[in-house]
């Protein structure tokens, strides 16, 4: 996938990829104006999102109602590094949802692609080029 990153001024930084742009934005108290979520926000959302679509799936393909049904996730943070060293993901059933399901929720959860990249990470390779 080959996706174009531009700034369009401030600390805005916008994606193109699929048809789509993505805005991005610092917050104010790190020189950003606020508008827009900041990339690591769209990591952690991108992570919860397609966590919760691998729920959703599995309810579909078993009739199971997702109405009431919502997914909380909070990370916790090294104080040192601030970098995430645990990810907590709580689905939240409403009652009357069958308990039988209850583990094979967690294992569908456990198959979202963007958790399972972090699993294995890929490799990096930046380079410099001109235009």
């Amino acid at each position: 996938m080959d996706m174009e990153i531009t700034f369009p001024g401030g600390a805005k930084v916008n994606a193109q990829f699929k048809g789509f742009t993505v805005a991005t934005d610092q917050p104010v108290e790190e020189q950003g104006s606020g508008t827009a979520p900041a990339p690591f926000d769209l990591f952690l959302v991108s992570l919860g999102t397609c966590t919760a679509y691998y729920v959703l799936m599995f309810c579909q393909r078993n009739a199971l109602s997702t109405t009431e049904m919502t997914l909380v996730m909070k990370d916790e943070r090294n104080p040192m590094t601030h970098l995430v060293e645990t990810i907590h993901i709580d689905i939240k059933v409403p009652e009357g949802f069958p308990e039988k399901y209850h583990k094979a929720l967690i294992r569908s959860a456990e198959v979202c692609t963007v958790k399972r990249n972090l699993e294995k990470p890929p490799t990096f390779d930046i380079s410099v080029t001109k235009q």
